[in-house]
C-alpha cells in the first residue's frame, strides 16, 4: 500500500501540489495497488478537492 505520508517524507524536494500530483502519477508504475491519503498535503496551493485529484492521479 502506498501512503501519502511516506511519499511526503521521502520527497522533501516537493514544493507545490502539482509536483505531488506528478509524483503520484509516477507511482502508478510500481506494484502498489492501493493508495491511502493519511495526511493533508502541506502546500499552500493545495486545493479543496485534493483527495479527488490525487485519487485520479493514482488510478
Amino acid at each position: 500500500m502506498l501512503y501519502l505520508s511516506e511519499l511526503l517524507i521521502q520527497h522533501h524536494e516537493l514544493q507545490k501540489f502539482e509536483q505531488l500530483v506528478e509524483l503520484v502519477k509516477q507511482q502508478t508504475q510500481t506494484d502498489e495497488r492501493f493508495f491511502r491519503m493519511d495526511v493533508l498535503p502541506p502546500f499552500p496551493d493545495t486545493p479543496e478537492n485534493w483527495e479527488d485529484r490525487l485519487e485520479a492521479a493514482f488510478y
